[in-house]
């Protein structure tokens, strides 16, 4: 994304999460908008992606940038991973649990969606380039059981969950993307690994994403159980009419 990506997701303050009637009532902020040349909302996106990266308030969240997207994350701070470090497990209802490195990713058969993304808090980019590996690709490998229905993932940020029943992660149109933007997908926007799903609202698009669980039943997620749908599709959830993305 041209500056973090904006998931949906409040900052944490004091460690407490801020309620998300407050987070809203205070995009009114984002409505300032930014008008500028190219060149400058560049600038503008570099500058968002590193101050909101040390933000413990959250209210650099709230600032609009050049490419549409905001910066948001649950936790207080989000540690960086790179290709030394990073895993991404898959494991629960399988025959073949396994750890994936990012080189290893990256060494498997990559698929490019172009779609717009929507947030559930309003906010639309058109034409956003994904790039990765297909989910359904992942659970293939891992050899999935015949009692497992769902997903449930983790993120290395400690805090955020996401959920998808089996045939909603079985879809073309869910990636664990790798690239945005046709870049690398960098820390401020979810890096260096994310989930992806199309065809629903951006919250459930997990970034830094750490680990898939195969379960026998959908666990909500982290704003699910704060009162969001966990079908997530765009214009046929969370009383909104948006058109869809996929």
């Amino acid at each position: 994304m041209n500056s973090e990506q904006s998931e949906e997701h409040a900052h944490e303050q004091d460690g407490r999460p801020i309620g998300r009637r407050l987070f809203l009532g205070t995009l009114g902020l984002g409505a300032l908008g930014v008008i500028a040349a190219p060149a400058l909302q560049r600038g503008v996106e570099g500058l968002l992606g590193d101050v909101a990266g040390k933000d413990p308030t959250g209210l650099t969240g709230l600032l609009p940038n050049g490419g549409g997207f905001r910066y948001y994350s649950v936790a207080a701070s989000v540690p960086h991973k790179t290709a030394s470090d990073y895993r991404l497990t898959i494991d629960g209802l399988v025959d073949h649990p396994r750890a994936y490195t990012l080189d290893e990713l990256r060494a498997l058969p990559q698929t490019r969606l172009v779609k717009d993304v929507q947030c559930v808090t309003g906010w639309r980019v058109p034409g956003t380039p994904f790039e990765g590996v297909r989910l359904s690709h992942l659970l293939d490998a891992a050899g999935v059981r015949s009692s497992a229905k769902a997903l449930r993932f983790t993120c290395f940020d400690g805090t955020y969950t996401e959920s998808l029943t089996l045939g909603q992660a079985r879809r073309p149109d869910v990636l664990v993307a790798l690239r945005m933007q046709d870049k690398d997908i960098g820390h401020d926007h979810g890096g260096p690994v994310r989930l992806y799903v199309a065809p629903m609202y951006f919250y459930k698009s997990a970034k830094w994403l750490s680990g898939i669980t195969v379960t026998d039943r959908v666990r909500p997620g982290y704003w699910e159980n704060l009162g969001y749908d966990v079908d997530a599709w765009v214009g046929r959830s969370n009383g909104r009419d948006d058109e869809p993305t996929s």
